[in-house]
């Protein structure tokens, strides 16, 4: 074979390789490089310090450990949390594989910087869930203006159903007014303007085996086992959604399973499609407690007179149902019922001394006992929270004719 056959030989199978073996290389540098190993699959969860929203970093963390797209889990933990309550006492025996990081979300001063150096110079992440923001300052920026630098692909908010001002349809759509000077609402605008792959959604009331809020099912509970009258305003057919922690951490993590719809629809309410009414809550509540039906007193009162008073939920109805998120996500809906729930929030309720501890039915008293034309000065209460009267210098009224 000539010299010339050989060279063309070579030539020939050069040629068949990729252009980019003659063109200037356009793979990324070793920093970018690592930017994406280390940013593949990372989910990053900005957790609170307590309160409604309190269990859904950790049901959430939980949920994503057992999806393929997830590898690796940081929650960025607000420092003001009180490890020694749930849900943050379990991290380190139920989540052990979670990275948590501690930083003070209540800074105002906080930048992306900042940020960045906490959770390390080289961290990106390409999911981001926030579940503790309020606001566009501080921290709440800082978690935004880090995500577009991290080139995030999916930006997910927790929001609040709360800031929804009623038109009369319900359940309450996703295209139902909102308060625009709400702290929500405002994030949400930022991260639109920002250019986030923003999915923001918007949860009611949620109950939880690790919650640290317990105010909403407690207040029927309170009652009952005191074998007090339950004061509920209006007529008590009013619906509420009351949604396990577990169930919204589910609803939470479906962006995953079809984010580009997810995007698209950007703003989803966030419950359980198991609506009760309130008078419904307190006769589950009773039988969860072993207390008969007819031992159930509840008092509807009139809200205009005594306002929301004591009672955990709105006065009129307020609730959403998980219509969008089914249709465009595919959510299959939750998979507790409150009624089922109610047996193991029961034995918390007992654990957490919630049949002994001191209280004040003043305002119970208000509209169950004084509000009456007339009533004994003794009443239910008494034993409870005794009110003393001074009578010895009560005399008769002389109405004149």
């Amino acid at each position: 074979m000539s010299k010339n056959t050989n060279f063309a030989a070579i030539l020939a199978v050069l040629l068949s390789g990729p252009a980019s073996a003659f063109a200037p290389s356009n793979r990324p540098s070793h920093a970018a490089a690592r930017k994406s190993s280390l940013s593949m699959s990372a989910a990053l969860i900005v957790q609170n310090k307590g309160g409604g929203h309190g269990e859904l970093g950790f049901q959430l963390a939980k949920t994503l450990q057992g999806n393929s797209k997830i590898t690796s889990i940081t929650i960025l933990q607000d420092e003001a949390c009180n490890d020694e309550k749930e849900p943050f006492k379990s991290y380190s025996t139920d989540i052990p594989d979670v990275k948590i990081v501690k930083a003070n979300l209540a800074d105002e001063s906080m930048t992306a910087e900042s940020l960045q150096s906490i959770l390390g110079s080289d961290a990106t992440f390409e999911y981001v869930w926030d579940n503790a923001s309020k606001k566009t300052e501080g921290a709440g920026k800082a978690i935004c203006d880090c995500a577009k630098t991290w080139d995030t692909k999916l930006f997910t908010y927790v929001s609040s159903a709360g800031m929804y001002q009623p038109n009369g349809v319900f359940p309450m759509p996703e295209t139902t007014p909102v308060k625009e000077s709400a702290g929500q609402n405002l994030f949400d605008n930022y991260a639109v303007e920002l250019g986030l792959p923003l999915v923001s959604f918007r949860p009611q009331y949620i109950y939880g085996p690790k919650s640290n809020k317990n105010d909403y099912i407690d207040w029927y509970f309170d009652r009952l086992v005191r074998e007090l009258p339950l004061p509920i305003p209006g007529d008590g057919t009013q619906k509420v959604s009351l949604t396990n922690s577990e169930d919204v951490a589910s609803l939470l993590a479906s962006v995953l399973d079809n984010e580009e719809a997810a995007i698209e629809q950007r703003f989803f309410n966030c419950g359980t499609d198991q609506l009760v009414s309130y008078d419904e809550v307190a006769h589950m509540c009773a039988k969860a407690a072993g207390i008969e039906p007819e031992k159930v007193m509840i008092e509807h009162y009139d809200s205009e007179m005594f306002g929301k008073a004591n009672f955990p939920f709105r006065l009129t109805d307020f609730y959403v149902a998980p219509d969008t998120a089914k249709d465009k996500l595919g959510w299959t809906g939750p998979t507790h019922s409150l009624s089922d729930d109610l047996t193991w929030y029961y034995d918390g309720y007992k654990a957490r001394g919630g049949a002994s501890k001191k209280m004040s039915w003043t305002k119970d008293w208000e509209i169950v006992v004084g509000s009456k034309t007339s009533y004994e000065v003794g009443s239910i209460y008494d034993k409870y929270d005794p009110i003393v009267f001074d009578t010895s210098n009560v005399q008769a009224l002389n109405v004149e004719e």
